[in-house]
């Protein structure tokens, strides 16, 4: 409050709630009131306290105005202040580096007359902030004092920029009686950020005292790189030291206990924290404790921790909520997404990102419109967190378009928002799309990482640009950014055998820096059945079945591939080994969700309610097909029998059975998205093609592989898939 005598308080507020400018005219209009802080009263005592109670009412204005974002009408009442005092002034240049306005924060602080430390680690501070790292420097050299505040400001704004080796150089530079307790803290904390845990844990062993900080920084740091068990051995070890437990080194407790998952470890916690007191019960502990049960797939007790709650946050609505999505329970999940929504609990980035990954997972593409639109309404569709969500919801539910649309629409987008479009891509066979994105990446600054490349390789791969996943598998290898691991190689195998390319492919097989795993195998194998290669996918199985004597893929796809020659009793061969060794054939499904619901078909299925107008639509589609000029490829036909049963077979596919049920229960003219957990044979795709002619309708078609989508008798993959 402005203390000013003989001036009535209704000058300056007329309500409690009066704006700053109304303010600013009170004090303008006031004679008495004056800006300077030196006055004539006849006692120190009177002239100290006014001039603390002017700095204090200057203050409030400022703050009023940065609270409401008006920093230029904070900057024209600090301009009418005729001496300003450098606590007003480090106000100002706080809120302009938080605004990224950082040369008019050093044109103000070059301004300072008499320039006291806090105001030189301020303008540092920003300067990080705002990334530039030169101008950090610079200022630090010219600072006439420093304290140990100043030194940890640039170790920590370094480290967060990623320049550790400068970090490390000024942490040691440090005179070590000034090297305080936050200064270690800072470092600890910034190797762990930088992946860096094994330092930060030598660091830690190093330090000459801790403070609970130290021991939470180190236990999420290892917790966070991937250690979760090194950081419940930690969290004994400090509990054994007598620390006092806060509710933060709790929570990286039980979110280490949650990722192993340790179910012993996580109930000592819980029990710690019922001794410790309701006090410990603070929203993120609570929190931490729904997801540890989650975790451990425990949603019972998970569900009864959060029914004990009384006031139940955004937080621990969220942690629920992720936690069925977690458990795949992704229908409960929405409920609770749609409880918040109905007792007006507002959902945060968090919330929204879960919600929509059970909209994924049940490939709900309606439900995931409708909280689209929510997400739109509270401004939240731009984040990074939710754009990314967004993103990847389309692109799996068949929507490439939009989820190129979204994803230009995220203001910041970093290599998950990119990986998320490139892998989406990718997905539905548009490589070009994929490898512009991946340019632009590059130009923005962006370093790719190893799910980039698995992107870019797999968009080779459906897109049959072998000379470019040549190229960028040859440039990678060479990167030392990006390490390539087993699954960069299963890829590029992937694209030289759709190539054709097999003796290459198995060459990179052998040549691998890492003993080859069942999937790169398969890779080959799958290659060789496309291109009947007999020779090269015996020894690809024979490999497959020392590492996986029961892989059924294998199996099926050796027997698929002499079927394909009819050497059937090769075939009958495999099948009793199959049967002798109990490996069961994984049986190929279609399904598609409409309003909620997942109808599900197997091959030649009649369990569904509408089994008998699903096989009259198909009987209509197999008359207009044959009109066209349609013959079944009987090479698809894996069986031993008649001509008549091979055609019957193929016309009851699953896929076909949920291409029927979607156009007899879809408004005409509208979309079909049906999903194959198998890849879909080349007789069906040929015949989708000229099903999507006939019915004027767009049928999208994902299977293991890939997406396809059929419009006027073609199909997106150019018949390369």
């Amino acid at each position: 409050m402005l203390l000013v005598s003989r001036v009535p308080k209704s000058k300056f507020y007329t309500t409690p709630f009066t704006t700053g400018p109304q303010i600013l005219v009170g004090i303008r209009n006031s004679r008495t009131f004056s800006f300077n802080t030196a006055t004539n009263d006849s006692t120190s005592t009177s002239t100290s306290t006014n001039s603390f109670n002017i700095i204090k009412s200057h203050k409030y204005l400022l703050f009023h105005h940065l609270n409401n974002r008006s920093l230029d009408e904070a900057r024209a009442i600090f301009d009418q202040i005729p001496t300003p005092h450098v606590s007003l002034y480090t106000i100002m240049l706080h809120a302009y580096a938080q605004n990224h306005r950082l040369r008019e924060a050093i044109d103000l602080f070059r301004r300072i007359p008499f320039k006291d430390v806090v105001s030189w680690n301020s303008i540092i501070k920003g300067c990080l902030h705002c990334g530039d790292i030169v101008t950090a420097r610079k200022l630090f050299d010219e600072m006439p004092r420093r304290t140990v505040v100043s030194w940890t400001t640039l170790v920590d704004g370094l480290l967060r920029l990623g320049i550790v080796q400068e970090a490390e150089t000024l942490f040691w530079a440090m005179e070590p009686m000034d090297r305080d307790v936050a200064a270690w803290n800072a470092m600890i904390h910034g190797y762990c950020s930088n992946g860096r845990v094994d330092d930060a844990l030598q660091l830690f062993c190093q330090m000459p005292s801790r403070d609970v900080i130290s021991w939470s920084s180190m236990i999420a740091g290892l917790d966070h790189n991937g250690k979760s068990e090194q950081a419940l051995v930690l969290f004994r070890d400090m509990v054994a030291s007598g620390v006092c437990l806060s509710s933060g080194v709790l929570v990286c407790g039980l979110s280490a206990a949650a990722k192993i998952p340790a179910w012993r470890v996580g109930i000592q916690i819980h029990c710690s924290v019922f001794k410790l007191g309701d006090w410990h019960f603070d929203e993120f502990v609570s929190a931490s404790l729904v997801t540890f049960y989650a975790g451990c797939k425990q949603m019972e007790a998970a569900c009864r921790v959060f029914g004990e709650v009384v006031y139940k946050s955004v937080v621990i609505w969220t942690a629920l909520l992720t936690g069925y999505g977690l458990n795949d329970k992704h229908r409960e999940a929405l409920e609770v997404f749609g409880e918040m929504m109905r007792i007006d609990v507002v959902p945060n980035e968090s919330s929204f990102t879960s919600a929509l990954n059970s909209c994924c997972g049940l490939e709900d593409i309606e439900r995931g419109k409708v909280i689209h639109a929510a997400a739109v309404k509270m401004g939240l569709e731009s984040g990074g967190y939710v754009g990314g969500s967004l993103v990847v919801m389309y692109s799996k539910c068949g929507y490439v378009s939009d989820a190129v649309y979204v994803f230009k629409g995220i203001n910041e987008k970093n290599v998950v928002s990119w990986n998320s479009v490139i892998v989406g891509c990718a997905q539905h066979g548009c490589g070009m799309w994929a490898l512009a994105l991946f340019n632009q990446m590059l130009r923005e600054g962006v370093d790719p990482d190893g799910i980039t490349v698995t992107g870019l390789l797999s968009a080779c791969s459906h897109s049959g640009m072998l000379q470019k996943a040549r190229c960028f598998f040859r440039y990678f290898g060479q990167k030392r950014s990006v390490t390539l691991t087993i699954e960069h190689y299963t890829s590029m195998v992937d694209v030289l055998g759709r190539c054709g390319e097999l003796e290459e492919a198995e060459a990179v097989v052998m040549s691998m820096p890492m003993k080859a795993n069942s999937m790169v195998w398969l890779a080959l194998l799958s290659a060789c059945r496309k291109h009947s290669n007999l020779d090269l996918a015996k020894r690809a199985a024979n490999q497959i079945f020392e590492i996986e004597p029961d892989c059924s893929a294998a199996y099926v796809l050796l027997s698929n591939l002499y079927a394909s020659s009819s050497r059937w009793a090769e075939v009958a061969l495999i099948r009793r080994k199959m049967k002798h060794n109990g490996v069961v054939k994984k049986p190929g499904s279609s399904w598609l969700t409409l309003k909620g619901q997942k109808h599900k078909f197997l091959s030649a299925d009649r369990s569904h309610p509408l089994a008998e107008k699903i096989y009259q639509k198909l009987e209509w589609l197999g008359v207009k097909l044959k009109e066209l000029g349609y013959v079944p490829d009987q090479q698809f036909a894996l069986h031993d029998v008649e001509t008549e049963q091979k055609e019957e077979m193929l016309s009851y596919h699953s896929e076909r059975l949920a291409i029927a049920f979607g156009l007899l229960s879809t408004v005409e003219g509208s979309a079909i998205t049906v999903m194959k957990n198998l890849r879909v044979c080349g007789d069906c795709h040929n015949a989708i093609k000229l099903m999507a002619k006939i019915v004027d309708r767009e049928i999208v078609v994902r299977d293991s592989s890939r997406f396809h989508d059929f419009k006027n008798g073609i199909c997106s993959c150019g018949d390369y898939w």
